[in-house]
């Protein structure tokens, strides 16, 4: 029998990953096609996006028990929310530009040495600047809607945290 709760977290783990997937592809679209280079924000949002993206997709994959959806929600949680971080650092940035030089930065030399830039320049090279505001959707940047999809994803994944729980505790 098909435990109805089940496939409802397992249908919200996969909406996660596709989220993610069609974000890290636009962010693609607008670096291969747009010509808009990503700083080493967007690299460390791109390696967030990833990390929940994966995430998601090996519990869609896993299809858990209470205890595992717990664990999954939560990394999912902790990768979310770090990246929406960076995101509003990002979104800060773009408004306050003079508060910090984001050139080529110690940062940005970090993460160009990293295995992944090396594996995947195109995807995971930082070379553009942070303060460059060249997109704009109902008036917020790239980095602010960002920070709202970490959220959503973020929140997604603490209801689901917290209906495992609600279950266990009302059986």
């Amino acid at each position: 029998m098909v435990n109805p709760t089940k496939s409802g977290t397992r249908a919200i783990f996969l909406l996660v990953f596709l989220g993610c997937t069609s974000l890290v592809g636009y962010a693609l679209y607008l670096q291969l096609v747009k010509n808009l280079l990503p700083c080493p924000l967007c690299v460390v949002q791109r390696i967030a996006y990833w990390l929940v993206g994966l995430t998601a997709l090996l519990a869609f994959f896993h299809s858990p028990d209470a205890i595992g959806r717990r664990i999954y929600s939560g990394l999912i949680a902790i990768f979310a929310f770090s990246g929406a971080a960076v995101a509003l650092r990002h979104a800060w940035l773009v408004r306050y530009p003079e508060a910090f030089e984001c050139g080529i930065s110690p940062e940005e030399a970090f993460l160009n040495a990293l295995p992944l830039a090396q594996w995947w320049p195109g995807m995971f090279e930082a070379n553009g600047d942070c303060a460059d505001v060249t997109w704009k959707f109902a008036s917020l940047t790239l980095p602010d809607w960002s920070a709202i999809f970490f959220m959503v994803f973020g929140g997604l994944a603490i209801c689901v945290m917290l209906a495992s729980r609600n279950r266990r505790l009302m059986k």
